[in-house]
């Protein structure tokens, strides 16, 4: 899976998380770049990097990221 795949599947799921199809995340996009991003700190994301491959995020984790290239870099690690 290319990075650009990974940050198509993690768009989609935001999208469906927040209910929101502005939400573009990008290699310098910040928890501070979503408007309410901490109310959901305690959901559970689950990103499937592969058909076979998929793992939760917890939102928590995903805000204290310095951006969401950081989460992108581990997916793409994890999914090697």
């Amino acid at each position: 899976m290319t990075r650009e795949e990974v940050y198509e599947r993690l768009n989609n799921v935001f999208r469906d998380v927040f209910d929101d199809e502005t939400i573009t995340l990008t290699d310098e996009t910040t928890a501070d770049d979503i408007d309410d991003w901490d109310s959901f700190e305690h959901i559970n994301l689950v990103v499937a990097v592969q058909d076979e491959f998929s793992f939760k995020i917890p939102m928590g984790k995903v805000v204290s990221m310095q951006n969401v290239g950081e989460m992108v870099d581990i997916i793409m690690e994890l999914g090697k």
